[in-house]
């Protein structure tokens, strides 16, 4: 790797470790729980297994090719890195979050998807469907996730939690935070009465609004 990379891997390092605190400070994950990573050009820059988010340093964070093998770094990598490789190539995504958030993962223990019960869904690309449950660090569950994510910004993962994606960390995790709260809303919504599910025709016409200025 010559140097402009490296310094561009290095940044991506310290990208992880900021959000990975933010990610911890705002209960979006607990413990070891979640990992983060970030691509650059065929190399992708991981947390590791096994370090809880709030204390990673940028030297924590191990690099690996597309195919998972790890060019640089000590630290073995996230038993994630499978689904998040899995990621960068069905989507062409440059940043992917994953999360065991409490509403997120209290959506996917129950339901096959989380509605559209306000219009905000729109930006995570509508209804945020759920993956079937596999064990996780598989194919299988891989597999699932990419089929649940298609079209979308975010998937959601049965008995597990929450993924999303996006051109940069700021966006993936920008757009973690956004499911988090669209899960919450809706749990507590269901504590009033039944959520009201937005119509395709309401939700165009959100589109619609939105490209009118």
């Amino acid at each position: 790797m010559n140097e402009q990379v490296d310094e561009q891997l290095d940044e991506l390092r310290r990208e992880l470790c900021e959000y990975g605190r933010r990610a911890a400070a705002l209960g979006l994950v607990i413990g070891t729980s979640g990992n983060l990573s970030a691509r650059k050009g065929d190399l992708v820059v991981v947390t590791p297994s096994g370090v809880a988010l709030d204390r990673l340093r940028p030297e924590d964070c191990p690099v690996v090719d597309l195919e998972g093998r790890v060019v640089e770094g000590e630290r073995k990598p996230s038993s994630e890195t499978p689904m998040h490789l899995a990621l960068y190539e069905a989507t062409g995504a440059r940043a992917v979050v994953h999360t065991h958030s409490v509403f997120a993962t209290v959506v996917a223990s129950t339901m096959t998807e989380l509605p559209p019960i306000h219009y905000n869904a729109l930006l995570l690309g509508g209804a945020v469907r759920v993956a079937p449950y596999a064990t996780y660090g598989t194919p299988e569950l891989a597999r699932n996730v990419i089929a649940a994510i298609e079209g979308r910004q975010a998937a959601l993962m049965a008995s597990h939690g929450a993924v999303t994606i996006g051109g940069g960390m700021e966006q993936a995790f920008e757009a973690t935070r956004l499911l988090e709260w669209l899960c919450e809303v809706y749990v507590r919504a269901l504590g009033v009465g039944r959520p009201t599910v937005l119509t395709e025709d309401q939700l165009t016409a959100v589109i619609e609004r939105a490209l009118s200025g």
